[in-house]
């Protein structure tokens, strides 16, 4: 599926996929610097009920939300990892394990950690006012 979007309706595209693809846990988010993927993440954590300040894990590397519900979310930004053994060492392998939903940017630095299945997708900016999203299931 690839579907584009503008910023002012990125609250309803995120509903549609938080309720088309909720089932998945490990959901991996790639696409160039300001392509809007810690904005869309934002967007999923509030459709999935998630009350608190969503903010990037850019420096933390993993940030945990939870819902009115209990559900717990791990948001995680491997943008300044090296290598996997540095992903382990942060606790990445937990969180991947864990059985709640994780939300992974820059997902290619520690690859190897991250299980067959995943909800993989890519985001880009399309246009001056559009960004593009694309979902695949592997």
């Amino acid at each position: 599926m690839i579907k584009t979007f503008s910023l002012s309706e990125i609250n309803v595209l995120a509903q549609q996929c938080w309720q088309a693809y909720k089932q998945h846990l490990i959901w991996i988010f790639d696409g160039n610097m300001g392509a809007g993927k810690t904005t869309f993440i934002q967007a999923l954590c509030l459709a999935a009920g998630v009350a608190e300040t969503i903010s990037s894990p850019t420096y933390s590397i993993i940030n945990t939300y939870e819902n009115a519900s209990g559900a717990i979310f791990y948001h995680m930004d491997w943008y300044r990892l090296r290598d996997e053994a540095e992903a382990i060492d942060a606790g990445v392998e937990e969180a991947l394990q864990s059985g709640h939903h994780c939300f992974v940017e820059w997902p290619s630095i520690a690859a190897a950690l991250l299980p067959e299945q995943v909800l993989r997708i890519k985001l880009s900016i399309a246009d001056q006012h559009k960004h593009a999203l694309e979902i695949k299931l592997s």
